[in-house]
């Protein structure tokens, strides 16, 4: 008789490779670390999360856009902002507050942080290269050099200063761990993040602004009807793309 073995290896290969991808499993490289990778090791950056998607209803595509400002340290600082990356489910999900924040940099000394911080906060406040704390109605406030006011535009400090009180608050308590900074918060808002008003006035034609609110209360609605039940999610792929 025929053997049927390697008829049933091949599909139990096939349903472990859905399995693997219905769970996120380890096939979705990020598109975050392809930039990184594909960055000169000797320049210092600044990568922020620029705007968010995600498109179709059952199955569901992620996107990312990212505003990438690459710092040579000889010429003047440069900004450029992504194409549309697709990144897995997961990935978005962890990043869906952080709009406007840094997800990651790379200092002077080649020290990369993948940590969320609030935009600028890893390589240029605090640092006196580019600039000093100033005294204003009684309070002390970042302020770059001259040279350097370019960066004040890129990072909207103009219109949201950083107070020396939220930079040591992150210093302290959350440089260097896993929790993130969103400053102070007001009127139900917090300074930095999605829905903060820094983030809207530095992206008002966002793409995530209009679907932010609905996006939140399908998963609370999905988490609700799926407590106490194993659930699995799905994770697509994408690739680099400049």
């Amino acid at each position: 008789m025929r053997s049927v073995r390697p008829v049933i290896l091949i599909i139990s290969s096939f349903l472990a490779s859905l399995l693997l991808v219905s769970c996120g499993g380890g096939f979705q490289k990020s598109p975050l670390d392809e930039i990184i990778r594909n960055i000169p090791r000797d320049e210092m950056f600044t990568i922020i999360l620029n705007d968010m998607n995600a498109e179709g209803n059952f199955s569901k595509s992620y996107y990312h856009k990212y505003q990438i400002i690459r710092d040579n340290q000889v010429d003047d600082a440069r900004e450029v902002v992504s194409d549309w990356h697709e990144v897995g489910e997961k990935e978005f999900n962890n990043y869906v507050n952080d709009m406007g924040m840094e997800i990651a940099s790379r200092d002077s000394t080649g020290k990369l942080t993948k940590t969320v911080a609030p935009p600028g906060y890893n390589n240029y406040v605090g640092n006196q290269k580019y600039g000093r704390w100033e005294n204003r109605g009684g309070s002390s406030f970042w302020a770059f050099y001259g040279q350097y006011a370019f960066m004040s535009s890129m990072l909207r400090m103009g219109s949201y200063p950083v107070s020396r009180g939220y930079y040591s608050d992150w210093r302290g308590n959350y440089a260097g761990t896993n929790r993130r900074y969103y400053g102070p918060s007001s009127g139900g808002r917090s300074y930095y993040g999605t829905n903060s008003a820094y983030n809207n006035s530095r992206n008002s034609r966002s793409t995530w602004g209009s679907k932010s609110t609905s996006f939140k209360n399908n998963v609370t609605s999905r988490t609700s009807r799926s407590s106490g039940s194993f659930g699995s999610s799905r994770s697509s792929g994408g690739g680099y793309g400049k």
